[in-house]
């Protein structure tokens, strides 16, 4: 009984959002209709025209206005009256009233109907931009399984799931939550997160995503993060926030669209009376002639040259798994000179092991294992788990208790155990604490080749004193040798920043393909050497994904940040790669230097448009209807130059 009270109400669920989505999509294409309704009027007007039936005529013609001219007359009345701000639908309106005042009223007609139709087809090319974003808000789930302590199941709304609940994810459902997986095996989708098709395995310890879809197993999770917190509603909310801000090109259009039309209005004044009153034109004449030049001076190809190709690049860029945060940032990435990356969890998969340990005194191996493990378990750092992972691996190793510990923040660790201090970090961090280096020359030469294969190396001392090192190597990421090699032929310089020891830097560089890098950087050094390549280049972009790197991705001219980061770095960055795959920046750059080249093809048509109109206008060459056609012709054309942005 309870199962089918849930398939039903599953069912329910499905058939409203059904509902709600014909319902939206009807009023969509309202203005579409009403654009076509005054088209048919304006048909039957011309019709009866025609018969000389010239009563019927005007009523079919004046229906033709009201209808067909709603949305438009309605935006540009409105902008008037609340924001006082003169637009391109009053130009239009006025030309329309004017032609049909001195009886032209099938060329006003004619203009409000083409007018109305290329707005129509403006407001649907939004809406097709905007399909990624709706597709993506119909795949957040509304519901989980919940789990209580008696082992009992309740379904609740998502928005009621604490951090900490245990959540039942079925079989085919779809993952309500963030979590790790606490128990069962399965395979989960994560297309809708990284647009990799192929299903991902997981199972005991491993990370789900809300809005991603199980396979054919159940698993519990425990759930890390509210559900206004997820990764999924978080991309949800980016695309959203790069959907509403404007690039500054459209800024600069809107600031001068107000001025622009005052100015077309000032001359169209002229228009009426410099040729009655010096060149002996009759007053129809100039009057007309002055509404035509309304229509083809109106900027409406100008001011649709850059939101729906920067909408059209946004959505490109989400279906492949790439968030900007505005409009601005799109169009400033293609300007950069200097590309610098962070080498762990960027450079590198993150995932560094340990692939060798020196320990001065051979006898003391299983009391500094087991007070390192004892120590780094109590971190999330990459190195402190790849320390971990190796000592749990050593047979008869048992924890020792820490008694009091403290983070060094980009060196390493301190800690007490059983009232002796200990150090685990970096060789910086040996230094501030002057502790004594071994002189036994086997451990010189072993640190000698740990660091010139790449090894990050992880010192161990005790009352200062060190007893043993660790030789960790994280590898580098099988995708960056050709994306640096492809962002180097498009002429970027290529700069890794870390805290590494030189030997390494050099090495994991060379693997990689680094033009440059930075040694031995603490985080707040980063920034330092940001400000640094500011200075030598004209713009740079910062890539990163740990908290360490914020405060860079935040000093760059744009800063990248990898899907798999924390949540600091991603809420910092201005682009977000989902997949975490370095191959996406180059996507990113192309889709920038794309929407630049097609905003300025646009402009340039558009202006080569009005002007080329303007001068037929003026040799009277030019009737209303060829005037409309030519000036909303080009508008259409550059919105759908603008969609070409829709193919990656």
């Amino acid at each position: 009984m309870e199962q089918q009270t849930r398939l039903m109400g599953n069912a329910t669920n499905v058939l409203m959002k059904r509902c709600t989505h014909v319902i939206t999509c009807i009023f969509a294409h309202r203005q579409m209709i009403f654009s076509i309704s005054g088209g048919l009027f304006l048909l039957l007007g011309y019709l009866l025209e025609r018969g000389e039936l010239s009563s019927p005529a005007a009523v079919m013609y004046l229906l033709s206005f009201a209808i067909g001219g709603y949305y438009k007359a309605k935006e540009g009345l409105l902008d008037l009256l609340y924001e006082r701000k003169l637009n391109v639908e009053i130009l239009m309106l006025l030309a329309a009233v004017g032609a049909a005042s001195i009886g032209y009223w099938n060329e006003g007609a004619v203009l409000i109907f083409i007018f109305s139709l290329s707005g129509a087809l403006e407001t649907y090319t939004m809406q097709k931009s905007e399909k990624d974003l709706s597709a993506l808000m119909e795949l957040a789930p509304d519901e989980a399984h919940l789990l209580d302590d008696n082992g009992s199941v309740r379904t609740v709304p998502v928005d009621d799931v604490a951090v900490g609940n245990r959540v039942l994810i079925r079989p085919g459902e779809r993952i309500p939550v963030d979590g790790i997986v606490l128990y069962g095996k399965t395979t989960v989708d994560e297309s809708t997160l990284t647009g990799e098709a192929l299903p991902v395995l997981k199972e005991k310890n491993n990370n789900v995503f809300n809005g991603t879809i199980n396979g054919k197993g159940s698993m519990t999770v425990e759930v890390t993060k509210r559900n206004a917190d997820s990764l999924f509603q978080k991309m949800i909310r980016l695309v959203q926030q790069a959907k509403s801000q404007q690039p500054p090109t459209q800024l600069l259009i809107e600031k001068l669209e107000g001025p622009y039309v005052v100015a077309v209005l000032s001359i169209v004044g002229l228009m009426l009376i410099v040729p009655y009153f010096l060149l002996g034109w009759d007053f129809e004449t100039a009057f007309y002639r002055a509404m035509v030049l309304l229509v083809v001076a109106s900027p409406c190809a100008v001011v649709a040259s850059v939101m729906p190709a920067l909408l059209a690049a946004i959505s490109t860029g989400a279906r492949n798994g790439i968030l900007l945060k505005g409009g601005v940032f799109l169009e400033r990435l293609s300007e950069a000179d200097a590309i610098a990356f962070d080498k762990t969890g960027t450079i590198t998969c993150g995932k560094p092991e340990v692939t060798a340990a020196f320990v001065e005194k051979k006898d003391d191996n299983q009391q500094i294992f087991s007070v390192v493990a004892a120590i780094e378990r109590q971190s999330n750092h990459p190195l402190a788990n790849a320390l971990v992972r190796y000592i749990s691996n050593v047979e008869g190793i048992t924890m020792a208790e820490v008694e009091s510990i403290e983070d060094v923040t980009g060196y390493g660790v301190t800690a007490k155990v059983a009232g002796v201090r200990w150090a685990i970090g970096s060789n910086a961090l040996m230094r501030q604490l002057r502790c004594e280096t071994p002189v036994a020359s086997s451990w010189l030469v072993q640190e000698q080749k740990w660091r010139a294969a790449g090894n990050t190396v992880v010192f161990v001392a005790k009352e200062k004193k060190i007893v043993a090192g660790f030789a960790i190597k994280d590898q580098v990421r099988a995708d960056v040798r050709q994306t640096l090699a492809e962002l180097r032929a498009l002429g970027i310089q290529t700069v890794m920043i870390t805290g590494d020891h030189e030997e390494t830097a050099a090495s994991i560089a060379g693997e990689a393909g680094i033009d440059e890098w930075i040694s031995e950087s603490l985080p707040e050094e980063k920034v330092l050497e940001v400000d640094k390549l500011k200075e030598k280049y004209q713009s740079v972009v910062m890539v990163g994904d740990g908290v360490n790197d914020a405060p860079a991705l935040a000093k760059a001219d744009i800063g990248i940040a990898m899907g798999s980061g924390t949540d600091v770095a991603i809420d910092t960055a201005d682009v977000v790669l989902m997949k975490s795959e370095l191959d996406k920046i180059r996507l990113a750059l192309s889709l920038s230097k794309r929407m630049n080249r097609i905003v300025k093809q646009n402009l340039v048509f558009s202006i080569a448009v009005i002007c080329l109109l303007i001068a037929a206008n003026l040799s009277q060459n030019l009737s209303l209807p060829l005037g409309v056609i030519g000036h909303e012709g080009s508008t259409i054309l550059v919105i759908l130059n603008g969609l070409r942005l829709l193919k990656a």
